[in-house]
């Protein structure tokens, strides 16, 4: 049987609810802080004023979602949008206006992974890829407690590492398998939509969280 709350189903057991025995964490619009507006204006500055139909956060071309799984490397991502577009770019502003999207870490919800990962196996999921990969992880270092964002979890999987991108189920397959988890007692949070969908397929507890929303305090039952 099975009860809402919000949009997480929480399992019941015997009429108590059943908490997660892991839970894995999507990261852009989780813990870092996303504006997708100052890239669309990064790159209409480079002249692309519909660069949006390039790629949103929701839908990318090929050469967008060949970054994220690692197939091609930077420069051959910025070579790409040159050819996208008809007409070079030089390469550093491609990686200046494609970084403008990230913006400050939710230090509030980084904390509260912190204390969470003490009594619950906790992992990362990102669909990144590695030009974004070496900015937050340095502005990570900069800004907040932390050295590095892996040392928040147990594990942290990258899709430009694995080869492998949400909402797809090899992805989250990949990390059950690898950690031994069992899909219907573990929790996978996300803002995405899609990639919810996709969590859910495989046969896991899913959160979908909303904007206004943050995990410290819509997943605060956790640490009850």
């Amino acid at each position: 049987m099975q009860a809402e709350r919000g949009s997480l189903a929480v399992p019941y057991l015997y009429g108590m609810k059943q908490k997660p025995s892991a839970v894995i964490f999507d990261f852009g619009g989780v813990l870092l802080n996303l504006d997708l507006d100052s890239t669309l204006q990064a790159f209409a500055r480079l002249g692309i004023p519909d660069f949006k139909k390039l790629f949103t956060l929701y839908h990318a071309s090929p050469v967008f979602l060949d970054l994220e799984i690692g197939k091609v490397e930077p420069a051959a991502f910025a070579e790409g949008i040159s050819k996208e577009i008809g007409r070079p770019l030089p390469e550093q502003e491609v990686f200046d206006a494609w970084n403008a999207m990230l913006a400050d870490f939710r230090l509030e919800s980084l904390a509260f992974v912190d204390r969470l990962r003490q009594t619950t196996p906790t992992f990362l999921y990102s669909n990144t890829n590695i030009i974004h990969y070496e900015v937050f992880q340095r502005r990570i270092a900069e800004t907040t407690p932390y050295n590095h964002l892996n040392d928040l979890f147990h594990r942290a999987y990258y899709s430009h590492e694995m080869g492998m991108r949400k909402p797809h189920p090899e992805g989250y397959l990949h990390i059950l398998a690898d950690q031994g988890l069992t899909a219907a007692e573990t929790l996978f949070v996300d803002d995405n939509a899609d990639n919810i969908a996709g969590a859910q397929a495989v046969g896991l507890m899913t959160h979908h969280l909303q904007p206004e929303e943050r995990i410290e305090t819509a997943l605060a039952w956790l640490m009850e």
